[in-house]
């Protein structure tokens, strides 16, 4: 009988031990969770205090190097600061890159929107010679196409670029089969009635007329891909009569292929940089 009762003292001590290590536990949780939120508000506070009562650029200036460091306000509207930089920076830099692409796609008339640069495309200018050429005279009869072929064209140098392209005698190289995008331009000064009249010319009106062609080296012939014509009056008075022909297109090419351009009347042409030009690029 006394040992029942001794056990059952003793169910009940331990008992009340664990209910009191819980009851600590619990007392122990409510007062640190209670603390953090303290501490927790406080900070926001102090955060947003220093945020509307933040002192002046100089006044934070003349203050010692370690007094502002060890400033929590100083801490809090220094990250702020950095964060605001960070996202301005982030933004100007896509708008800036935005911009470039833009400028450098606005230089060759893309067909689809939003594509990159092509990787096969090509700008060559015209080139002003003290000499005509005599190749550049050629009739199609002997070499099988219409008007004088240009060949005076720069590929390198001022506006003009070559990339995966090249330019050999006047003709642009085709790398890669593919639908290409061909334009050109060409400019023409005709002389006044005075100065035709000095030499002995009775013509009273000009046909202007620009070709493109290519040739494949499976065909022994050049082919016409395009042609442009404008009929034009000698200008009468002492300035000059300014004409252009431009035409653009697309055609299916193979490599190898070769693209030129002619001309009717080669010997009025302008070759400027900026007025005469001819070019392609790779568009599927």
């Amino acid at each position: 009988m006394a040992i029942s009762v001794s056990l059952q003292c003793l169910g009940l001590i331990m008992l009340a031990a664990v209910l009191l290590q819980t009851v600590a536990v619990a007392v122990s949780f409510m007062y640190f969770n209670k603390v953090l939120n303290t501490m927790q508000e406080n900070f926001s506070r102090s955060s947003v205090s220093c945020l509307i009562n933040a002192k002046l650029e100089s006044e934070v200036e003349d203050s010692p190097a370690e007094d502002r460091k060890s400033d929590p306000c100083w801490q809090v509207t220094q990250q702020l600061h950095r964060h605001i930089e960070k996202k301005i920076a982030d933004r100007f830099q896509r708008e800036i890159s935005t911009a470039m692409r833009n400028k450098l796609t606005g230089v060759l008339p893309i067909l689809v929107r939003g594509v990159p640069l092509p990787k096969v495309a090509a700008h060559v200018t015209g080139v002003a010679l003290s000499t005509k050429d005599p190749a550049a005279e050629s009739s199609w009869n002997s070499r099988g196409y219409f008007g004088e072929r240009i060949l005076s064209w720069e590929g390198q140098r001022g506006l003009s670029f070559l990339q995966n392209m090249e330019l050999k005698g006047g003709e642009l190289l085709v790398p890669k089969a593919g639908l290409y995008y061909i334009y050109a331009q060409t400019y023409f000064r005709l002389p006044s009635m005075g100065e035709t009249e000095e030499d002995g010319s009775e013509d009273e009106g000009a046909e202007l007329v620009q070709y493109i062609y290519k040739k494949m080296s499976s065909y022994t012939g050049p082919i016409l891909l395009m042609k442009s014509s404008r009929s034009v009056c000698w200008p009468r008075g002492q300035e000059p009569g300014l004409f252009s022909l431009h035409q653009a297109g697309t055609a299916f090419l193979q490599p190898a292929d070769r693209l030129f351009v002619t001309v009717s009347n080669a010997s009025t042409t302008e070759m400027d940089g900026r007025a005469s030009y001819f070019g392609a690029f790779l568009v599927g």
